[in-house]
């Protein structure tokens, strides 16, 4: 037997202020031949190989506190703006830098330091970072990005939510990285 592939189409909806929008992304994946799948047990999924929910679960509430202004769920590859514990904008899908690797976003609370604009480009990477807000120590910030590249240790949003988080962050708003 050959194998299968799934793809999903990205709309819209990931740039939606609407709060408590829910949409599930799946990313383009090969699904093992039923030969090969009896070789060897299916691993577990992983934010490449599942769907994304842009559901805030429990474990997000528990781990990002009322304070933050802006969560990310480096697991799940989410993140979202709040205001006293209510959410505000998203959940939207995030690519975080890739985990265990020297450009593995880091973990941790933050403020938000300062914002360039939509031409800004990297001096480190000569990449472009449209609308990008600096959060952490090393030039780490959420912008306008892949979402199926995994960043240099930032978090990469569509350019559109870039641009949300851009206006809707002030310098000195705590950040939450988990």
């Amino acid at each position: 037997m050959g194998t299968a592939s799934a793809v999903v189409v990205i709309g819209a909806a990931i740039a939606s202020p609407h709060i408590g929008s829910t949409a599930a992304f799946t990313r383009h994946t090969q699904m093992p031949s039923a030969a090969n799948a009896a070789r060897r047990p299916d691993p577990p999924p992983t934010p490449a190989t599942q769907p994304i929910s842009l559901t805030i679960t429990p474990f997000d509430r528990q781990s990002c506190p009322a304070t933050a202004t802006a969560c990310v769920d480096l697991t799940r590859h989410i993140t979202w703006l709040q205001s006293a514990g209510k959410v505000t904008f998203g959940p939207v899908q995030a690519e975080p830098g890739p985990p265990g690797s020297p450009h593995a976003t880091p973990r941790g609370t933050f403020q938000v330091s300062w914002k360039a604009g939509q031409n800004y480009v990297s001096n480190i990477y000569h990449e472009p970072m449209p609308w990008a807000v600096f959060f952490a120590p090393g030039g780490i910030a959420f912008h306008g990005g892949s979402l199926t590249n995994p960043s240099h240790g930032c978090v990469h949003l569509t350019t559109a939510n870039a641009h949300y988080y851009n206006e809707h962050l002030p310098i000195g708003a705590e950040v939450v990285v988990f």
